[in-house]
């Protein structure tokens, strides 16, 4: 086995030179918390359903779930609008609908990020189309620099700046998605192979 190859197999995914950390795990898991605890009081009394928007959100929404001290459903959705690219292309696709039929229930919509808005701007007007009685989003990031279309966020994890990011659940063309911290792409060009 050459040496090229072994060192291609054994570098280190989370120290990958072409990251720069954003925010660390300890601080995600902070900021969940905190979000868990608001949401418990919000919906005292209440089953909210958790509606997750995969694939990115999967690992926030494992989080939040656990940091909320009540009984809750959890369901998943899939819808694109970014494809292998870096910034969403305004179309919007559902790819997986709902398992459940939602009327009369009170959904907390669950997303990664909130970029341009148009994707949840759609899927919010979507959800009360269907008869909830009531839809509140939580979001692990705002990219607010982006907004096209603005939709209120009720529990948010933090503003980012108008860059490209990846892990926890964030991913480049399915890549990164594990990183338990959040950083910056710094060159979305470079491929695996280079790194």
């Amino acid at each position: 086995m050459s040496s090229s190859s072994t060192s291609a197999r054994t570098a280190s995914e989370f120290g990958n030179p072409n990251l720069e950390p954003l925010f660390t795990g300890e601080q995600i898991q902070a900021r969940i918390t905190e979000m868990g605890a608001q949401i418990a009081r919000d919906y005292e009394g209440r089953n909210p359903l958790l509606l997750g928007v995969l694939k990115g959100a999967c690992i926030f929404l494992s989080d939040l779930a656990r940091a909320i001290d009540l009984r809750l459903g959890i369901e998943f959705m899939a819808i694109s609008s970014y494809g292998a690219l870096t910034r969403s292309s305004g179309e919007v696709k559902i790819v997986k609908d709902l398992d459940v039929p939602i009327e009369g229930r009170d959904i907390l919509v669950v997303e990664d990020i909130i970029d341009t808005g148009l994707t949840l701007s759609y899927l919010m007007a979507n959800l009360r189309s269907r008869g909830a009685a009531s839809v509140k989003l939580a979001a692990l990031l705002n990219k607010k620099e982006r907004r096209l279309r603005e939709v209120q966020i009720d529990y948010l994890g933090f503003d980012i700046p108008d860059a490209f990011v990846v892990g926890y659940g964030l991913d480049f063309a399915e890549r990164y998605r594990n990183l338990p911290f959040i950083a910056m792409l710094k060159n979305p060009e470079v491929t695996a192979q280079e790194i």
